[in-house]
């Protein structure tokens, strides 16, 4: 049995919902109000953690495969380990994967959150602006991602939320990524430095210019840089409609 759950944290560890910030610094407290923590039970009651964002008072973004039997949505976290009194917990109605995610290839990598209430927005809890269906990051730019997941490739997870600022890669510095599509995902990271999403990371936004342009998607397995992230652009009409109808 031990050797059953070892294997099945390995298996979560790579895909469902993980990855954290490599050297990472610490955002100031509440300036990105937008950001998620997710508790996420398994269906062999397995708990996992991932992150998200808010884009509307009762939907959270994050990766596709950040899904469980039961999830809960903590915001306005500083210390996800402690109680604050600025921190509201909501549980997850509904989980809406983009129609055409593949599991293999990782493409569509998106999934919305329909919380069972709406989120009081408050100083530190807010939403965040989505870029529009034509609104395209080109390579050079600097972006900014954070999460609450692992510090290190062996060390451990972080309390508080991280930040590292990324640069956006020409789709050629992704060729090592079999499955790579630029129209649906965007390259990010230099190689040349060690600045990373991690375990504890999927689903956390990259931010450039104050506006959520992608989602922490996957990486290579040593952190190395690039990772992929999935582009939010190319599902505005997607989400759009899931919001409206839903």
């Amino acid at each position: 049995m031990q050797a059953l759950l070892f294997l099945m944290a390995l298996l979560l560890a790579s895909g469902a919902g993980a990855e954290e910030i490599i050297n990472g610094v610490e955002y100031r407290p509440h300036s990105h109000p937008y950001m998620a923590h997710l508790d996420i039970s398994t269906e062999r009651n397995y708990t996992v953690n991932s992150g998200g964002f808010l884009i509307a008072p009762q939907f959270v973004m994050t990766a596709a495969p950040c899904r469980g039997r039961e999830t809960t949505v903590t915001l306005g976290a500083r210390d996800v380990n402690k109680t604050e009194s600025t921190q509201q917990k909501i549980k997850v109605e509904k989980q809406i994967t983009d129609p055409k995610y593949n599991f293999s290839s990782k493409l569509h990598d998106i999934m919305l959150l329909k919380l069972e209430e709406q989120a009081e927005l408050t100083s530190p809890v807010d939403v965040v602006p989505l870029p529009g269906h034509s609104d395209l990051i080109k390579p050079g730019k600097m972006c900014r991602t954070a999460g609450w997941g692992l510090t290190g490739v062996a060390d451990p997870s972080s309390d508080t939320l991280k930040e590292v600022k990324l640069r956006i890669m020409d789709k050629e510095a992704c060729k090592e990524y079999r499955h790579y599509g630029n129209s649906f995902q965007v390259c990010v990271g230099s190689p040349r430095r060690k600045r990373s999403p991690y375990e504890g990371d999927s689903g956390e936004p990259l931010l450039c210019a104050g506006v959520a342009h992608a989602i922490v998607s996957y990486r290579s397995e040593d952190a190395k840089p690039p990772a992929v992230f999935t582009r939010i652009s190319s599902y505005v009409p997607w989400i759009n409609k899931v919001i409206k109808r839903t």
